[in-house]
């Protein structure tokens, strides 16, 4: 027997419209993707005439280049929003178009939220069913919960069910996101392979299922940084097709990745625009890069890593930080001294250690680099 489970809890696409009123009104800081691109997504399901999934807003070809970017024959400009190999997100799409949920996995940084996001707002309009992994996710969080003032006073019944994200994705054929998996305590995690390999989530209170209708699908992101944590078990694993969301390849890609998300944040929050600092964020890259490598870019200097990550996304903190230095407290210009404190903190992560390989980097390789003076004083102020 299924269970009807009550409209009001699972038509998230017009709690998200009501949602999206309200968020406008009060200016969100950081609007959901199917807010901040709406006239994107619009542009392309007008101009789709691709097939299209059940359910699905646009055919995985328009899904595809809501992501990379592109040109749309009327001349609208779809701005790209992951810059990488196109057929990572191809195969992401399509994986999305299957019966098989999609696992996201990378080293921080590598954009896997950002994806998740922008994927779930192109295929189901919307991006919100999201369950965020942590150390004390609780079931309910997955599967449902309760009620529990009708619990009480009327037992279990369809009216005090509370259903999660994904059980509301479930019923409209939507798709659901699960961020940090391996964050989740394993026995939580185990309650998505029902739902994965059955599609449907079973009421035993109630004696009755919840049955996955078509449309509906899964994203889960993971940091393989934190192997050994809650490790999937491999029944879990075997469920999702795993994607590798790579580090960008190059200093030029990633300096465009940086300059466009600090370009979008700077926006939101009326910084300098990023054209004037550009030089600085290739200095930032260029340090991550050079030490997150453990050479430097010509190959000729071997480097100590630091304890930090020092990925894309810290990178891109780094320079919104440094445009909000410069906009209120400097000629409003992204300068040396501006990312100075923000590089010094996103090396330094153990005192100890990360100090001296920090110390290490600025004598042997930033001293010695022809127009970075004002970048070495700068660096070596912040860390006397």
């Amino acid at each position: 027997m299924s269970v009807s489970v009550d409209q009001t809890s699972v038509e998230p696409s017009q709690q998200h419209s009501a949602h999206t009123r309200e968020a406008a009104e009060g200016e969100a800081l950081r609007p959901h993707a199917e807010d901040a691109f709406a006239a994107e997504l619009a542009a392309l399901a007008a101009q789709d005439d691709r097939p299209r999934p059940v359910r699905w807003r646009m055919s995985p070809w328009a899904v595809a280049t809501y992501l990379l970017g592109g040109t749309l024959p009327d001349g609208t400009v779809i701005t790209p929003k992951y810059v990488g190999p196109r057929r990572i997100v191809e195969v992401a799409v399509t994986t999305l178009a299957t019966d098989r949920a999609l696992l996201l996995l990378g080293v921080p940084g590598t954009a896997k939220t950002w994806v998740s996001e922008h994927l779930a707002a192109a295929v189901s309009g919307d991006s919100t069913l999201l369950v965020q992994g942590t150390a004390g996710t609780p079931e309910e969080a997955i599967r449902y919960g309760w009620n529990y003032a009708q619990l009480l006073a009327n037992g279990p019944s369809r009216d005090a069910l509370v259903p999660s994200p994904v059980m509301r994705a479930m019923a409209e054929g939507m798709t659901a996101r699960v961020e940090e998996l391996t964050r989740i305590p394993a026995d939580v995690q185990d309650s998505l392979i029902t739902i994965l390999s059955e599609k449907t989530l079973p009421i035993p209170e109630l004696g009755s299922e919840v049955q996955a209708v078509r449309g509906f699908n899964l994203i889960a992101t993971a940091n393989d940084r934190d192997r050994g944590v809650n490790d999937l078990s491999s029944a879990l694993r075997r469920r999702f097709n795993t994607v590798v969301l790579p580090l960008p390849e190059s200093a030029d890609a990633e300096v465009d990745i940086v300059s466009r998300r600090v370009d979008q944040i700077g926006r939101s929050l009326d910084l300098p625009s990023v054209p004037d600092g550009v030089d600085e964020i290739r200095r930032v890259v260029t340090v991550f890069r050079e030490l997150r490598d453990g050479i430097t870019a010509d190959g000729r200097t071997k480097l100590k890593s630091p304890s930090g990550t020092l990925s894309t996304a810290e990178a891109i903190s780094v320079v919104t930080n440094g445009l909000a230095l410069a906009a209120h407290f400097g000629d409003g210009v992204l300068r040396a001294s501006d990312v100075a404190a923000g590089i010094l903190g996103a090396v330094v992560r153990d005192p100890a250690a990360d100090r001296v390989i920090w110390q290490e980097y600025l004598e042997a390789v930033v001293r010695e680099r022809d127009g970075w003076k004002d970048f070495y004083r700068a660096c070596r102020e912040v860390s006397a």
